[in-house]
């Protein structure tokens, strides 16, 4: 039998920002000099509506994948496995690609959840008429979390420490916050090295921190961000996005209390600014999409804007 099996998950791409053309987008200019895009005016800037200019620098690093597809030899055919690299379930789904004189037990597609940091079996392979050959080719979609996952009315906290601090984009800001994964995010504008907090009790379920550059190229940038993904209770995962370069002070696993320093802030991945990302998304069946909540900051509760 010959089999082809990649070992490359096609993991879903955090951060994926389309770049949007309408909207009202104002542009200003910090006390550092800094240009800062987004759909909220600073009250102390003149921020006039500005055409965003796409950047086309790459950044040569690629995001970790958040699970990787195995296989092992088992009687007269092969074991495909999931290992799942996140310190929180992952949900996968497995297909054929191309596939002749195969059977899979059971019938590809199929989806399932894998646990926090283990590997399960997905599927048995083997040849449908064992006196021919076979050959085949699979792939595997990766999305974090549980879709079992009941969101929890809770109110979160501001994920700053900082004064002065302000919201440069809301719910549906017209900038980037126009997709499934981020509709309800919003942007914290904040200087680079800004120590980010826990938003809500959690354990660390996903890091990158080895990114080093920011643009407004889409293709390039998008998944590019350092981040920290934190899995609650309840199931849902708050996403605080764009640290700095080696800006992660947390490891997978770890618990985290609401108030905790847990990062640096900064200017990676697709951005036009230091500031910090923050969601709450939740696994809808193999898409990840973000959940509207509420957040109380050091005055009481905010006024997230947008939808």
């Amino acid at each position: 039998m010959r089999a082809l099996i990649p070992t490359l998950v096609a993991a879903i791409c955090l951060l994926a920002l389309p770049f949007a053309q309408a909207g009202k987008v104002y542009r200003w200019v910090d006390a550092h000099g800094v240009a800062h895009y987004g759909d909220h005016a600073p009250a102390t800037a003149t921020a006039p509506r500005a055409h965003v200019r796409v950047s086309n620098v790459a950044d040569a690093s690629d995001p970790s994948p958040i699970a990787v597809l195995r296989r092992a030899s088992s009687g007269s055919g092969i074991q495909a496995i999931a290992e799942n690299r996140l310190a929180g379930p992952v949900e996968v789904r497995l297909a054929f690609s191309r596939d002749n004189n195969m059977r899979a037990d059971p019938d590809l597609p199929v989806s399932t959840t894998v646990p926090a940091s283990r590997r399960s079996v997905i599927a048995y392979l083997e040849a449908l008429d064992p006196a021919q050959p076979g050959d085949f080719e699979l792939t595997m979609d990766a999305v974090p979390g549980d879709p079992r996952a009941r969101p929890q009315d809770v109110e979160y906290l501001l994920p700053l420490r900082m004064r002065g601090w302000h919201i440069e984009q809301g719910f549906g800001g017209s900038f980037s916050h126009d997709d499934e994964q981020n509709r309800y995010a919003i942007d914290l504008a904040a200087p680079i090295g800004t120590p980010v907090l826990a938003a809500r009790d959690g354990v660390v379920m996903q890091v990158e921190s080895d990114f080093a550059r920011a643009g407004l190229d889409r293709e390039r940038y998008a998944g590019r961000a350092n981040l920290i993904r934190i899995l609650h209770d309840d199931g849902t995962m708050a996403m605080y996005a764009h640290l700095k370069a080696e800006g992660v002070l947390v490891r997978l696993g770890q618990r985290v209390q609401a108030g905790q320093v847990i990062g640096l802030s900064g200017n990676t991945g697709f951005t036009s600014g230091p500031h910090l990302h923050f969601s709450v998304q939740a696994n809808r069946g193999m898409r990840l999409e973000s959940i509207r909540f509420r957040m109380r900051g050091p005055q009481g509760p905010l006024n997230l804007g947008g939808i």
